[in-house]
């Protein structure tokens, strides 16, 4: 039985009365919702109503909070993340807001700017607009708006998308020439992040003289009570529709114009696979949006088929994700799998897509297919099958079977650190660009990753090729070579300079310097710097370390070239890490 008390001895030890400095609640609301899922359903909306009630504390908080964040404003490799109502509250995504746009009116004076912005003036931009839109994480709305408000008061266009999914509004960047979009989500970070994308006019991540100018004015006004372009006493809550130059926005239908204005060069027909695909009676496609910005768009997407040909798995609008890290990963794709094993068509398509539908993982009922296999298999397709020429692209962290594959057709391989925006030298040149972490994009669509145009590839593979992904990995592997990824990560203490400073400690493992792995001593034939550092042994397996762009966590990846030999490189990275003081 659900009693007050039972409620308050979750919340007590999180949440003081009155005192949102003080108060953790976010970990007031895991508490609730680990007593909500383990509850009888009966149960479930007393656990619920309580969940709503430390959420309307973080409301609160969200638009009171007046003070600096708890975390000073940085934009890492895919935008700004921090905790909502702690870090990222109205007046923080305003003042965001005002320093993108000071960096417009500085780029009037500045000509280095004109180049990644893609707008020649202020007026310009002012004419083109913003693409504005959110994905599923609590306060979206509120805080979309607030920076609605701020455009709205400086004459900017503004596209309102609502929620929608990263790849999308990238799209619609492209699809309406709009200037630039604010997309306010921290993409597979657990539920208590906030997020602040901006991307320019080409509607990719932006570029570090963009991100690093951001950072810079916005943590400068974030010191001063008065802020250029942020008018005194501006209501940031005042409704949409009392807003001048409000367009409404379909991201999706943005998308699905530009898969189509892209078929030349990717060579995806879309709506020949949409009426194929309703067509088949041997086709089934399970898709898990994780209760993200993705759930109330994949049916359209691919055609609003029968029942029968689409299930969808917590399609449900939950900002806490169930409780769960809402992130394509092997144990989350576990309900997939189980959904696909009742089904009886022969060719059956698993997948798994973030919050903000920029990150997928496919299986087909019996293989899980990382982006790491699924990258090196979409170019392989769209170079055998489709009659494309071109290189691939994927960063330092990423599988070497896509390098295996390249070297037998003769292509270039681009291979960047890790960070989407990496992939700009190459965006049209690349058939393929990829990375570890599941984001992949193709050549004549957005230069932003995006899990629908991976989700609407694979099923054109499996009904061009007729057979299960997992039997086209195969294929290839027999063809190019057996590798096994994986990765993982540990939280830490130090961050920045310090974190930095200590990761130096690796630099005596240089080329010919040796690491023991399991039982075995094996020599460093090569070291890649670009991004932490990569470690390449003898036998051409490898161990990469390095801290991540977006959390106060040490990354570290490997890859062997036989199954036993993941869990001993993963083992020696961890090795690694301790012998610098990261770990015990």
């Amino acid at each position: 039985m659900v009693t007050s008390h039972s409620i308050t001895l979750q919340t007590s030890p999180f949440i003081t009365a009155g005192d949102h400095a003080n108060s953790n609640y976010f970990e007031a609301i895991k508490a609730l919702v680990a007593k909500r899922e383990a509850a009888a359903v009966k149960e479930r909306p007393q656990w619920q109503q309580a969940i709503d009630a430390v959420y309307a504390l973080v409301a609160d908080e969200i638009c009171s909070k007046m003070d600096q964040p708890s975390q000073v404003i940085s934009f890492g490799t895919s935008g700004w993340r921090g905790v909502l109502g702690k870090d990222l509250f109205l007046r923080s995504v305003a003042v965001v807001t005002a320093a993108i746009l000071t960096l417009y009116k500085d780029a009037e004076a500045d000509p280095s700017l004109h180049d990644s912005l893609g707008v020649g003036s202020f007026a310009e931009m002012q004419e083109r607009g913003c693409v504005l839109g959110f994905d599923n994480r609590f306060g979206g709305p509120m805080l979309a708006l607030a920076a609605a408000n701020v455009l709205a008061a400086n004459q900017v266009k503004i596209l309102y998308a609502g929620e929608a999914t990263t790849g999308a509004l990238s799209a619609s960047v492209l699809v309406n020439r709009a200037a630039f979009s604010i997309n306010l989500t921290p993409s597979h970070n657990p539920l208590q992040y906030g997020g602040f994308k901006y991307n320019a006019a080409d509607a990719g991540p932006a570029a570090e003289i963009l991100t690093s100018s951001i950072t810079r004015i916005a943590q400068d006004y974030m010191q001063r009570k008065a802020v250029p372009f942020l008018a005194s006493g501006l209501d940031l809550q005042q409704p949409l529709d009392s807003l001048a130059n409000v367009v409404q926005e379909n991201a999706l239908a943005s998308w699905q114009q530009l898969i189509r204005q892209g078929k030349a060069s990717h060579g995806i027909d879309y709506d020949g696979l949409l009426a194929d695909f309703a067509a088949s009676s041997d086709m089934v496609v399970c898709v898990d949006t994780v209760h993200g910005a993705s759930r109330n768009l994949i049916a359209e997407l691919l055609g609003n088929p029968a029942d029968s040909k689409l299930q969808l798995l917590r399609n449900t609008p939950d900002p806490t994700f169930g409780g769960i890290a809402p992130e394509p990963s092997a144990a989350n794709m576990r309900l997939a799998l189980d959904a696909l094993a009742g089904l009886q068509q022969p060719l059956k398509l698993g997948a798994i897509i973030d919050p903000d539908g920029d990150r997928i993982r496919f299986t087909d009922g019996e293989v899980e297919i990382s982006m790491n296999q699924f990258g090196a298999m979409a170019y392989h397709y769209l170079h055998e099958v489709k009659g494309k020429r071109g290189m691939v692209a994927k960063t330092v962290a990423s599988s070497n079977l896509a390098n295996a594959v390249a070297a037998q057709l003769g292509e270039e391989v681009f291979e960047p650190k890790v960070g989407f925006k990496e992939f700009k030298p190459v965006i049209d040149k690349a058939l393929v660009c990829f990375e570890e972490s599941d984001g992949i994009t193709l050549i004549g669509h957005t230069p932003e990753k995006d899990a629908f145009i991976g989700l609407v590839l694979a099923l054109d593979m499996m009904m061009t090729l007729k057979k299960p992904l997992g039997d086209y990995l195969q294929d290839i592997e027999n063809s190019y070579g057996h590798y096994y990824p994986d990765k993982d990560g540990v939280t830490v203490s130090q961050q920045g300079e310090e974190l930095l400073a200590t990761l130096d400690g690796l630099k005596r493992y240089d080329t010919g310097a040796t690491i023991r792995v399991g039982k075995e001593v094996k020599k460093i034939k090569e070291v890649i710097a670009i991004d932490g550092r990569k470690m390449i042994l003898e036998d051409d397996s490898w161990i990469m370390i390095r801290p991540s762009g977006t959390e106060p966590k040490v990354r570290f990846y490997v890859e062997a070239r036989d199954p036993k030999g993941c869990a001993q490189l993963v083992e020696a990275a961890k090795s690694l890490l301790a012998e610098t003081g990261l770990l015990p």
